[in-house]
């Protein structure tokens, strides 16, 4: 089940998304992840494009990271976007082209 978090803006900008709570079995165990829907989706479509499991690419991102596990998704789909493959086809893995 996600959870809901949202704040008031005064700057006319939209309010934050839904943060959506998922778990994943990684390296033989569950854990538990929390990510802005909009994270999930981009990291759902760069699994697909690598013909990989989102655990399976989590996996991936766990094993290269140094802090939390939901802010290295994040940079992670965030490089992605950067290298100029916001379209989310042909990924390689952004973390190891830094």
């Amino acid at each position: 089940m996600g959870q809901t978090k949202t704040h008031a803006r005064t700057d006319g900008l939209k309010p934050m998304t839904r943060i959506l709570k998922r778990s994943l079995k990684i390296a033989g165990h569950l854990t538990s992840v929390s990510l802005e829907k909009e994270f999930w989706e981009a990291l759902k479509a760069i699994a697909k494009a690598n013909n990989r499991s989102v655990p399976e690419l989590v996996a991936e991102i766990d094993r290269t990271r140094s802090g939390g596990l939901s802010s290295a998704i994040r940079v992670y789909v965030l490089k992605a976007a950067q290298d100029g493959k916001s379209s989310m086809e042909n990924l390689s893995n952004p973390i190891e082209a830094s």
